[in-house]
């Protein structure tokens, strides 16, 4: 979820309560070139410096803010992202064009506090969390078209769903952030299928489930849990229920949390940060192999990197980071090329 801590909750009540966020492949060189940075072991991980490519949104007046979330990339090469914190009548999801640095205003509508987009693989259209309202909704890829996928209770409890990761089938894989606000341990993941109308909960007992993200293998599931810098790794057999359940990572993060995930091609593991406007990148055994981060001449207004995206065959990702000074897009070369699970929920 887009980092929801405080301020990004408040935004959200105030919105539910108004209405109830082709490419061709790169080099493989990282920008800024390698400088030490401490890792949790005591060793060095590389620094990789991204660079600025533009500015999409600034603070909304209605909700104080604005928050890019879930960018993902489009049949057409565009790469579409979300703003959470978007008041009614103004762009929720925009369709950006990365090569020629302009974008365009793809959805808005009078309710939704949208907080991730990823494209179906089985029918294609663009689907949605309503983090506010408890709804998945879809679209055409053009943006019209909507419908609600699914809404209602999951086990007579509603969802507040946050990211999204499709199986190959196309069926859904939901984090769940119940108890965020609270501060308990409620949060689920929960599996929809490909029609909208069976929700199985997979996981409970999760610290605000966050990030979302299969394995390069699809067999597993990385669960970014926000309210303890954990990532934990769920296992799955072949009908896509969870066998076994671990940590597999604590994040040492300082102020910032454990926000959305994307996977690479060689498996790597990009963890956004609320708190801060960096990702942590580890591998898939858990050593931290670099920090990705905007230069420090940028940091200052800056609050959160929630969220990547990598080029589907290609090294050149998308990070979005938002703050008192906007919502911006980054860029930076990745560790490897771009898969179905590099767009970041």
């Amino acid at each position: 979820m887009r980092r929801l801590t405080i301020r990004p909750l408040a935004a959200l009540t105030a919105l539910a309560a108004l209405a109830a966020p082709a490419l061709t492949g790169c080099g493989t060189q990282t920008g800024g070139g390698p400088a030490a940075d401490p890792a949790s072991d005591g060793g060095t991980v590389r620094t990789v410096r991204a660079q600025h490519l533009l500015r999409l949104t600034q603070p909304h007046e209605e909700t104080g803010m604005t928050l890019l979330e879930g960018p993902t990339f489009g049949e057409d090469g565009r790469l579409v992202v979300v703003d959470v914190t978007a008041p009614a009548g103004e762009p929720k999801v925009w369709s950006v064009d990365v090569r020629r640095k302009t974008s365009r205003a793809l959805h808005t509508d009078d309710r939704g506090a949208y907080t991730s987009a990823q494209f179906s693989p089985y029918d294609g259209r663009l689907y949605l969390t309503d983090f506010a309202h408890g709804d998945i909704v879809s679209l055409a890829p053009d943006g019209g078209d909507p419908r609600t996928f699914f809404s209602g209770e999951v086990d007579g409890t509603p969802m507040n769903p946050d990211d999204i990761a499709f199986d190959r089938e196309g069926n859904l894989y939901v984090s769940d952030s119940r108890g965020l606000t609270e501060g308990v341990s409620q949060g689920r993941v929960v599996r929809i299928d490909r029609a909208g109308r069976k929700a199985t909960v997979l996981a409970d007992g999760l610290a605000a489930t966050n990030g979302i993200s299969f394995d390069t293998g699809h067999r597993g599931l990385w669960i970014s849990e926000l309210t303890e810098n954990r990532v934990s790794y769920l296992r799955l057999d072949g009908e896509g229920r969870v066998t076994s359940r671990h940590t597999a990572l604590r994040v040492d993060g300082g102020i910032a949390q454990t926000d959305s995930i994307a996977v690479d091609a060689d498996g790597n593991l990009y963890q956004a940060l609320h708190g801060r406007p960096a990702m942590a990148v580890y591998d898939r055994h858990g050593e931290r192999l670099a920090t990705v981060e905007v230069p420090a001449r940028d940091a200052k207004g800056l609050e959160s990197a929630t969220n990547v995206a990598v080029t589907p065959g290609g090294t050149r990702a998308y990070m979005t980071v938002s703050g008192p000074a906007g919502g911006h897009l980054y860029t930076f070369d990745a560790l490897a090329e771009g898969i179905r699970q590099s767009n970041g929920g």
